[in-house]
């Protein structure tokens, strides 16, 4: 069983920078992919970021293109997501997710997804 621990998220102020770390543990594969999406009480759950494992290519929502970047370190089995020139609109529930094969946008296509960590950003 796949199991995902999300930690690092809070309150900053606009402007500000803050840092998400995600650890995986059980099975793991060679072409997976682990993703970062967001989500507001009420809304859809949005595609922030992904990576894959094996080659470190990496993908971004629009929105986040030039603020956010995501990373990982494969000793620690453990994905980055770094987000610099927060916004208050960036203020929701981070969750991370993972998925076998290529990176996919789609929230629907991952099976596997952390418990979420708040982030708040305030004007």
């Amino acid at each position: 069983q796949v199991q995902l621990v999300e930690s690092g998220g809070g309150l900053v102020q606009a402007g500000g920078s803050l840092g998400l770390s995600c650890a995986v543990s059980g099975p793991t594969f060679s072409t997976y992919t682990m993703g970062w999406f967001r989500q507001v009480p009420g809304k859809e759950r949005d595609f922030v970021a992904a990576i894959s494992w094996r080659f470190g290519n990496t993908d971004y929502g629009d929105s986040v293109k030039g603020r956010f970047t995501i990373s990982r370190d494969k000793a620690k089995n453990t994905m980055y997501l770094q987000m610099n020139s927060l916004r208050p609109e960036d203020t929701a529930i981070y969750y991370c997710a993972v998925r076998l094969g290529d990176r996919d946008t789609r929230p629907g296509e991952y099976p596997y997804w952390g418990q979420g960590t708040q982030v708040t950003v305030s004007s």
